[in-house]
């Protein structure tokens, strides 16, 4: 197949959507199908040579170091950039409808070209241009609508307006989720909340689980006492890492603990005060931007993972660290109890004295560890691959280009 792979932001070594691009692309080249992925910035670096990249330039408003920036004149080219910073500058979030539109305008020109497009995430309006020349195929992560409820929980009564209108592109992703026949999402938890959240029908969704490089991410050999890893890949309540530093203040007096953070921090935000607050700062480093290799490393060094997330529709981390034999502790939400089976110490999720209880207890009990680093690793060479979800996607493809076909021969017969 000749397939189009859409990416509105790529991110590479944080988010699941840059990661779900650049490995879903090397699987499916390796299945003998010419891929080209179709990004806006941030911008993928590609782990297949036979891959293609096509740049989808924004406006790119959200960059560091200097996000929500105000472009200059000379770079507004078109009516899609005056869409994209009117939206910014009333507090809204352009990239899913303006990379959409570019990407239509792009495809319209090249339908011949491409035998099927794929949407990663994005669920703009412009897709419903590019279903009327070519079969689509989409991918839900998880539906938008649990982030939403978790900021508006955690926001003070001044900022709720901001929040509502930074997530306005939702009523969109709901009427282009709701015209396309075949979407993919990569839990059965996810699938529930995207029917329930979005109205799509129970029959549009096929569940196909991500996958790990269990090559990369594997036990490496000795690990260093007391160290926890978390992957974070927002500053955001909903990935409950105020919790966890809550749960480590409780624990210090008691264990020798570190923490070692994988996210990007905003300068001055909630979690880098949070960590001042708690007289944290010596036994938490927070590293961001780590390659593959890196993060596969800081993994495999730790005696346990925390993933302390108030909602995931997946959960890349959870994968990687099973693959790498860390034992985990995770927060019973979302499909974390799905991914994990019963490879984890699971607690509810913001409940510090749950996860206190669970860090601590594993970090005392070295055969409890052992025994969770032998059976995480085990469900992740079994259930977990990249090839595996590459072939589960191309049957969504084959189902859409057949679907489409059987559309164009009914047209014909009514003309």
């Amino acid at each position: 197949m000749r397939i189009a792979l859409l990416s509105y932001r790529s991110k590479t070594h944080c988010g699941g959507q840059g990661v779900y691009v650049r490995h879903l692309s090397r699987g499916l080249a390796e299945l003998g199908h010419e891929v080209e992925v179709l990004s806006g910035q941030p911008y993928p670096e590609l782990l297949d040579p036979r891959v293609r990249l096509t740049e989808v330039p924004s406006l790119d408003l959200y960059r560091e170091p200097d996000p929500f920036r105000t472009p200059r004149p000379s770079e507004i080219r078109d009516r899609i950039d005056l869409l994209e910073v009117a939206t910014m500058w009333t507090a809204g979030f352009p990239e899913p409808r303006t990379f959409s539109l570019r990407a239509a305008r792009l495809l319209r020109e090249r339908a011949a070209e491409f035998d099927v497009v794929h949407d990663n995430q994005c669920l703009g309006s412009g897709l419903l241009d590019i279903a009327r020349h070519l079969p689509l195929v989409a991918t839900i992560h998880h539906p938008i609508t649990r982030d939403r409820e978790v900021d508006l929980a955690a926001a003070k009564w001044w900022r709720t307006p901001l929040v509502r209108r930074w997530y306005g592109f939702l009523g969109m992703q709901r009427r282009v989720a709701r015209e396309i026949p075949d979407l993919i999402t990569v839990s059965s938890s996810s699938a529930t909340d995207i029917a329930s959240d979005f109205g799509v029908a129970p029959e549009q969704l096929r569940v196909v689980p991500l996958g790990v490089d269990t090559e990369l991410f594997r036990p490496r050999g000795r690990r260093v006492p007391g160290r926890v890893v978390a992957v974070a890949s927002a500053d955001k309540p909903l990935k409950g890492i105020g919790v966890l530093l809550h749960a480590l203040a409780r624990l210090r007096a008691t264990h020798e603990v570190e923490l070692r953070l994988v996210a990007r921090l905003e300068p001055n935000g909630p979690t880098e005060k949070l960590i001042a607050e708690l007289g944290l700062s010596d036994i938490v480093r927070v590293a961001g931007g780590l390659s593959d290799q890196e993060l596969a490393e800081l993994l495999a060094s730790a005696e346990l993972a925390c993933i302390p997330s108030m909602y995931e529709g997946f959960s890349l981390p959870a994968v990687e660290a099973l693959a790498s034999g860390t034992p985990l502790v995770a927060s019973r939400a979302g499909a974390l109890p799905e991914v994990v089976g019963d490879c984890a110490e699971l607690v509810e999720p913001g409940n510090v004295d749950e996860l206190t209880a669970a860090v601590g207890g594993l970090l005392d009990s070295p055969t409890r560890r052992a025994a969770l680093s032998t059976a995480g690793r085990a469900r992740a060479l079994a259930v977990y691959s990249w090839e595996a979800v590459a072939a589960q996607t191309v049957s969504v493809y084959e189902r859409a280009i057949a679907r489409s076909s059987g559309d164009h021969y009914e047209e014909a017969n009514a003309c």
